[in-house]
């Protein structure tokens, strides 16, 4: 577990004091910048966050650490000041399994709400974006998912209820994706690149109508980025917060 000091409304900021000493992707540039001002806190658990560039878009870089490597290991960045029960969250990701990994690695990735402390208990939905385009129907069928973690893995929501938690939209891997999460109560709607209709509807959180964060989530086999984060809560003291 890692805690970086970081912006409360800017993401891109937040990790401009870190000197970025990791070789990344080919793909990507490091950056970083003199400290902000106004400083909050991104909690990064199993991993560490860079700031890069990656196809065009400043963005944040998750690196898992190198002892976690288990089947169901991730990296959460828990985002300060994104307190968050009902409400809106979007943001463009992008993932592709990394180099070396498992040959059933999908590039999973997405965004995790009402996160509790320390990321103890989360709902998370997310994409894996190798099945979307893939030749196989059954694997197309399990392009996006939620859990609800770690009473609720993927393997024991797919075997006890059957594609009920997991749906088909169109992926593209290692390319930015738009993703839109609608939360209300018990219910999540997401909506993936701008469509009108959601790809999967989630009505049943198993949390319950909760209070929590937001964080960023990648499995340690991907090559994650995100860029414009955006957390809009519900009520008269919801305050929009971005992270680009």
């Amino acid at each position: 577990m890692a805690y970086l000091l970081i912006t409360g409304l800017v993401l891109a900021q937040l990790l401009m004091p870190l000197s970025v000493r990791d070789t990344v992707r080919q793909s990507a540039k490091t950056q970083s910048a003199s400290p902000p001002k106004q400083l909050g806190e991104l909690e990064v658990l199993n991993g560490k966050a860079e700031i890069v560039d990656y196809r065009g878009r400043r963005a944040v870089h998750l690196v898992p650490s190198p002892d976690h490597s288990g089947p169901e290991d991730s990296v959460l960045a828990i985002l300060g000041r994104s307190e968050f029960q009902d409400g809106v969250i979007e943001a463009e990701v992008a993932g592709a399994p990394r180099d070396g990994v498992p040959p059933d690695s999908r590039g999973f990735i997405g965004i995790s709400f009402r996160v509790q402390p320390h990321g103890a208990r989360f709902e998370n939905l997310y994409v894996r974006p190798t099945n979307g385009r893939a030749e196989e129907q059954l694997r197309r069928n399990h392009s996006v998912q939620y859990t609800s973690e770690p009473e609720y893995p993927w393997f024991r929501l797919r075997k006890e209820n059957p594609g009920v938690y997991e749906s088909y939209v169109d992926l593209d891997a290692g390319a930015w994706t738009h993703i839109k999460i609608v939360v209300s109560g018990t219910t999540a709607r997401l909506y993936i690149n701008g469509a009108a209709q959601p790809c999967l509807i989630v009505s049943d959180l198993k949390l319950g109508p909760t209070r929590g964060q937001v964080a960023l989530w990648a499995h340690w086999t991907t090559d994650g980025y995100f860029s414009n984060v955006r957390v809009q809560p519900n009520g008269p003291y919801g305050k929009t917060t971005e992270y680009p």
